[in-house]
């Protein structure tokens, strides 16, 4: 899963793709590289960011889903909390809702199920206020499993198929650097017979656990990681270099 963030302030590549006309050209070239899904976002996510309103985070969008969804030959994701959000991408032909916030939101989960798109279900301990101010405790692994099977079961039972749910055990959001490295090496741990996303990309930890490595090589080797203990999909910024890496399974 490639990722195309149109905001202007992302944690490691905030601007660079806020021009729909080189964000589409970015994320053909992630195609070219190997990306089987592109994953849209215009809302970040990382310690310290402002929450974005909807009509913003949809004029970020729209442009760059005009141009992309007609030229692009492999699913299209949207990494949005906010069901009006998912509405909209999800009517300009978007395939999967990717939301950090696990199909909590009044009326997202009956979005998915009606328009019958895939959904990515993260967790994060709390809210979006809180999650980056908080570690888990010890039985972090268990609490994770726990509510990513509860958020599952709620959206069911809201109409959500459950064989179009994909688990996102939320590396990065609330865990410290060695929770983080447990949950990349035991990725089908948070499976519940359902596909597992991995994604912890650029993300802070990396430097600690890898240190000397710049942060893309530190990125794929994560990747690798995590497709070794389980990990059915993987979220990255540099879509060649994990490429690269994963291919030493088939090796």
């Amino acid at each position: 899963m490639g990722i195309l963030n149109v905001t202007p302030d992302s944690f490691s590549d905030g601007g660079r793709w806020t021009d729909a006309d080189v964000a589409v050209s970015h994320a053909l070239d992630m195609v070219d590289q190997g990306a089987s899904i592109i994953d849209v976002g215009a809302e970040s996510t990382r310690p310290g960011s402002e929450p974005v309103g909807a009509e913003e985070e949809m004029r970020r969008l729209k442009p760059v889903l005009e141009r992309l969804l007609p030229v692009v030959d492999v699913p299209v994701s949207v990494d949005t909390m906010k069901p009006e959000v998912a509405e909209m991408c999800v009517s300009m032909g978007v395939d999967i809702v990717n939301d950090v916030n696990g199909l909590r939101a009044p009326g997202m989960a009956e979005l998915c199920s009606s328009s019958g798109v895939c959904a990515i279900i993260m967790h994060m301990s709390g809210d979006m206020g809180t999650v980056h101010s908080s570690e888990m405790d010890g039985g972090f692994a268990e609490d994770i499993r726990g509510s990513l099977r509860s958020l599952t079961e709620a959206a069911v039972e809201r109409g959500m198929d459950r064989n179009m749910i994909v688990l996102d055990p939320g590396i990065g959001f609330g865990k410290t650097a060695e929770q983080n490295m447990w949950i990349l090496s035991h990725s089908s741990y948070f499976s519940d017979g359902l596909p597992v996303l991995s994604a912890s990309s650029r993300k802070r930890f990396l430097a600690k656990m890898y240190a000397g490595m710049d942060r893309d090589e530190a990125s794929a080797k994560a990747a690798l990681v995590a497709a070794e203990s389980g990990a059915d999909m993987v979220r990255v910024h540099n879509v060649a270099a994990t490429v690269e890496m994963l291919r030493t399974l088939s090796r």
